[in-house]
């Protein structure tokens, strides 16, 4: 096990087909996830050493993991700790595999004969498991999970947290879809598992995602398949075939790394007519940054420097970087439809309001001259919001940041709700 004297191992935890889990002693609510060179198709009914498979799979897990993670998903990956292993926080785990589809294939077409190959689920189609390899993982509904009762690191699974489970698959699928699209890769299909974290007792995405977990053809093409599902397919499991599968496995890993970088950079440039905005702009570049947008803050007016205006403009506009420009002025804005009448990249007014004259300065970013696009905005963390959202049409970080905000202020509401219904009862 490498690099594993780096770290007080205590009991083993669990062990399945293709990972052991060991208590940390050094960590309290922490343990260490080690991979095995083992692959297996059918509950294990096939299963074969392929050398080299733990560190690819721990790779991959890791590098979505992050992606994840950095977007703001609750997750329970720490830190990857050597080749073939890493550290997640301790969690009992939900026995139910969340499955997300996009194109119908497999198992679901057995299940639901008519349906052909290939057709395309919009919304996203999600079913469950539950987790029993003697009875090979029967398929669950919500009713019967709820039936169940579980009760899991001293918290019950009930309507909310399967609500939560159900809606954050969606919200990891779409992420991992979109970023995978940077690739010109289909994610057809996805299996993912929760846990109860032992020391939060909040429900996080566990286990792990690695090419085992889901179903990857390149440019959309089926014959091009890259995930186990080579394996499974394999008539005959030769030393050939095998090759052929570490391969597929290796492209995976490598390709992952790839989806943590950005394929489009975009920035936020806010011009203000005074510096007397200059508190009002921060809010707005601190919002960009959580958002993981480069903010550049300039000061000029319009109206006494039209000149200058437009040099700052075509500043911005010569280097080929996509732009938002925001502008902030108070008392009569000229500098958004000026900006706007002289660029084609997006302008977004978002005038400071004064307790004096404000109801009527805002006319000036409201009612605009024709042929004149810019919006307005009047909250700073709002107008970094509208900037984030056109910029993560292109790049997918800004959109999975924006997906997994969505996400969370959902479960927030999702759980002051259960609060509030606890405290009437």
């Amino acid at each position: 096990m490498a690099n594993a004297t780096e770290l007080k191992l205590g009991q083993k935890l669990n062990e399945g087909k293709t990972k052991q889990i060991f208590e940390l002693v050094d960590e309290p609510g922490h343990v260490l996830v080690q991979s095995k060179d083992q692959i297996t198709a059918g509950n294990a009914v096939r299963k074969d050493q392929m050398e080299g498979k733990a560190a690819i799979a721990n790779k991959t897990t890791s590098c979505v993991f992050k992606l994840l993670q950095d977007a703001g998903f609750k997750t329970a990956f720490v830190r990857q700790h050597s080749e073939t292993a890493f550290v997640a926080s301790r969690c009992e785990m939900i026995p139910i595999e969340w499955v997300c589809r996009r194109i119908a294939t497999g198992s679901f077409l057995k299940r639901n004969p008519g349906v052909k190959e290939g057709y395309r689920f919009t919304p996203l189609k999600m079913e469950m498991f539950f987790k029993d390899d003697a009875n090979n993982d029967p398929q669950w509904s919500e009713e019967q999970l709820l039936a169940a009762g579980f009760e899991l690191a001293g918290l019950t699974i009930g309507r909310c947290e399967v609500d939560i489970m159900s809606k954050s698959t969606v919200a990891i699928f779409e992420v991992l879809e979109k970023a995978w699209a940077t690739q010109d890769c289909t994610l057809v299909d996805m299996k993912i598992e929760f846990g109860v974290n032992v020391t939060t007792k909040e429900i996080v995405l566990a286990d792990v995602i690695d090419n085992d977990s889901w179903r990857l053809w390149p440019a959309g093409d089926r014959s091009q398949q890259k995930d186990k599902q080579v394996y499974r397919d394999l008539k005959e499991v030769t030393p050939e075939a095998m090759q052929m599968v570490k391969r597929n496995f290796e492209w995976v890993a490598e390709r992952v790394k790839l989806l943590l970088e950005s394929q489009v950079k975009g920035r936020v440039v806010v011009l203000m007519g005074s510096t007397s905005d200059v508190a009002h702009c921060e809010k707005i570049r601190k919002a960009c940054g959580s958002y993981g947008i480069p903010c550049h803050l300039r000061v000029n007016s319009a109206h006494k420097g039209p000149d200058e205006t437009l040099r700052i403009k075509a500043e911005y506009e010569g280097d080929g970087v996509p732009t938002i420009f925001v502008a902030v002025a108070g008392r009569s804005n000229g500098l958004g439809p000026v900006m706007s009448g002289n660029t084609a990249y997006p302008v977004i007014n978002c005038p400071p309001i004064t307790p004096d004259w404000g109801a009527q300065d805002i006319w000036s970013s409201l009612r605009m001259p024709s042929g004149l696009g810019c919006s307005t905005v009047l909250s700073p963390e709002a107008a970094a919001q509208f900037a984030a959202q056109i910029l993560g049409l292109n790049d997918h970080l800004v959109w999975v940041k924006l997906r997994a905000s969505m996400l969370n202020t959902w479960i927030s509401l999702k759980q002051a709700d259960k609060k509030l219904q606890e405290c009437s009862l």
